[in-house]
């Protein structure tokens, strides 16, 4: 039943495409291509539908007289998951309570790309697509050369046009219908979007999706705990810090940005808010996203303002981005020539308005990468104990004990956000990286299972064309997604190998660009021509990150080594440094992440650590 304002190529029941012309199906197809992509499609894209139109006529005339129910089931070709502009199945049978995802490939053998674009596909349906949730979704690699058995590879079964029919006639052979297709057609999509792409959506005026995902979270809870803290502040002239604490990708910057968004354009637009942040890099990205510098600033350039003179800022609420990273007292001295901390800059800062203010502190864990931050949540403390007027502390459970200058603390668990939401499914890659980090190697491997089978692709390398050439296949025709090279900023071997880690080629970097341009720019990250360190990936991500490892961290057989700081700062501990910087590059993924080792023999072992940890191997050729 072709629909040329439809968001696929074509749909109907296999009877229908049996009895359908070939012209007429292709034609609704090529139109549907034309919509997404805004140009004809190539002789490439042509050729590859013909195949799969052949194979599918052949295995379907077959199951059809063997399954005669099987005419009732539905096809989908080239299906556009909403709010993922590109993404499409190549074909979804729908079949009961089965929803079978096909995608063709033109090889005769699988490539990991492919296995996983596959698997991403049925991952995404089932997560994300209401009409699929309560149904049975089974990615099928399809390799129109492929001559060998059906196998099954990561939880996708890799066939061939002899082995199709076998494939269909397991997975739905108990299958009556489609139930009802309409329903799952027009069903709602909601996926979780980048920070990048969150950000854009909230501030232009927009609604987020409403992912149950995020929602099983507890986002809209904490947001609910901070706008009343808020309202009690202004409304009783008070002053109060609340801190929102919570795993690795838990959803803290979402928050804070739709926080500042409603202070802004909620009904008390009186009240006006500021994310702020220490991370350069990240401002000036959403800052390009934004095209506005108004709702995030820089942290050190705002206090720099206000906290060293009799200014004052019009915002009474100030978010503040990784705030357990503030500078202390001895590295203000030292970088800025200011006599206080970072925390307690702003909370005198807040006396110093005379009326109220509220102080919201985004938490992270295992995230300080730069001198000066190792102190963490006592800073906190110890600011408050200098104060004249009363604070009340707002925070989770797990750290009120830390707090015991505050002049009242309201335990508050609504403000911990425990699930991560940055790799879909997979709850379990920031206890992968911690486990690895701290040598418990059969533990990571163990939870590397999980995470892999949740569809977070994990490999390692020693060929980073390899690495290169499976993130370019597998995003193929996906312009929303994001890949790139990552490294530390310390390692001095990986520039021999294309990762342009200095500081004189990343303090050049145009990181707005860099994290938002199309794949096709060269100033996007997708080109593979610069290189973002720790510094410039911290709270954001990328949808598969090629992580370089350097020779400034390894495995020596009985646990992990860094080499020692040269930095003139004041580093009260170098090596943990360095270990937070790899727990940064290692969990910028939403999708995935790709470890470089080069092929060095100081590095031997700790290639064969990640392999014993729970990384694939990636090679070129797979099979």
């Amino acid at each position: 039943m072709p629909d040329h304002s439809a968001p696929w190529g074509w749909a109907g029941t296999v009877d229908a495409f049996l009895r359908e012309g070939h012209p007429q199906w292709l034609e609704s197809v090529e139109a549907h291509y034309l919509r997404c992509a805004g140009e004809p499609p190539s002789e490439s894209n042509v050729v590859a539908w013909k195949n799969e139109h052949s194979v599918l006529r052949q295995v379907l005339e077959e199951l059809t007289s063997s399954n005669p129910r099987s005419v009732r089931w539905h096809l989908v070709f080239e299906y556009e998951l909403p709010r993922e502009r590109g993404r499409r199945p190549d074909v979804v049978v729908l079949a009961d309570k089965h929803v079978i995802v096909l995608e063709f490939k033109g090889y005769s053998s699988p490539m990991p790309a492919h296995v996983d674009q596959a698997s991403a596909y049925a991952r995404d349906l089932a997560e994300y697509h209401r009409a699929s949730r309560d149904r049975d979704v089974d990615p099928v690699l399809v390799l129109t050369q492929y001559c060998g058995e059906t196998t099954l590879i990561n939880h996708v079964l890799v066939t061939g046009p002899a082995g199709l029919l076998g494939v269909l006639q397991d997975l739905a052979s108990d299958a009556a219908d489609a139930r009802d297709p309409d329903d799952w057609l027009r069903s709602d999509y909601e996926p979780l979007p980048s920070l990048v792409n969150a950000a854009r959506i909230i501030f232009e005026h927009e609604p987020l999706p409403h992912v149950r995902r995020a929602h099983s979270a507890g986002i809209p809870e904490a947001l609910s705990c901070l706008e009343h803290v808020a309202a009690r502040a202004r409304r009783e002239q008070q002053l109060h810090l609340a801190l929102v604490t919570g795993v690795p990708g838990a959803g803290k910057t979402l928050v804070g940005l739709q926080f500042v968004y409603q202070s802004h354009f909620g009904e008390e637009d009186d009240r006006p808010a500021v994310f702020l942040s220490g991370n350069g890099p990240l401002v000036k990205v959403l800052q390009y996203t934004l095209r506005s510098r108004v709702f995030v600033q820089d942290v050190h350039g705002f206090l720099k303002t206000y906290a060293g003179s009799e200014r004052l800022p019009h915002e009474h609420i100030w978010v503040f981005d990784e705030a357990q990273r503030a500078f202390d007292a001895e590295y203000a001295k030292f970088k800025f020539q200011r006599a206080g901390s970072e925390p307690e800059d702003f909370l005198r800062l807040g006396e110093r308005l005379g009326s109220w203010a509220m102080m919201v502190g985004l938490i992270g864990e295992g995230q300080s990468i730069n001198a000066g931050e190792e102190a963490g949540l006592p800073l906190w403390n110890d600011a408050l104990a200098k104060l004249d007027r009363p604070w009340t502390v707002h925070c989770p459970d797990r750290v009120s004990g830390l707090f015991a200058n505050a002049a009242d603390v309201r335990v508050t668990d609504e403000l911990d956000l425990d699930i991560t939401l940055r790799s879909h499914l997979a709850d379990s890659v920031h206890l992968w990286v911690a486990q690895l980090l701290a040598g418990e190697i059969a533990s990571a491997s163990k939870t590397a299972h999980e995470a892999k089978a949740s569809g977070f692709g994990m490999y390692v390398t020693r060929d980073i064309e390899a690495a290169r050439i499976y993130a370019r296949d597998r995003y193929a025709g996906e312009p929303d997604k994001r890949f790139g090279l990552l490294a530390s900023a310390k390692a001095r071997n990986l520039p021999f190998y294309g990762f342009l880690n200095s500081f004189d080629f990343t303090s050049r970097m145009k990181i707005g660009p860099w994290f938002n341009d199309p794949p096709g720019t060269l100033t996007s990250c997708c080109s593979f021509r610069e290189t973002a360190t720790e510094f410039q990936c911290q709270g954001l991500e990328l949808d598969m990150p090629v992580v370089g490892w350097g020779d400034d961290f390894w495995w020596t057989g009985i646990g992990w080594t860094s080499k020692p700081s040269r930095s003139r700062a004041p580093i009260k501990d170098a090596h943990q440094i360095r270990t937070n910087a790899y727990r940064v590059l290692l969990t910028r993924g939403r999708d995935g992440v790709v470890v470089f080792v080069p092929p060095e023999e100081k590095l031997d072992l700790t290639y064969q650590v990640l392999i014993d940890a729970g990384m694939v191997h990636l090679q070129r050729i797979w099979f």
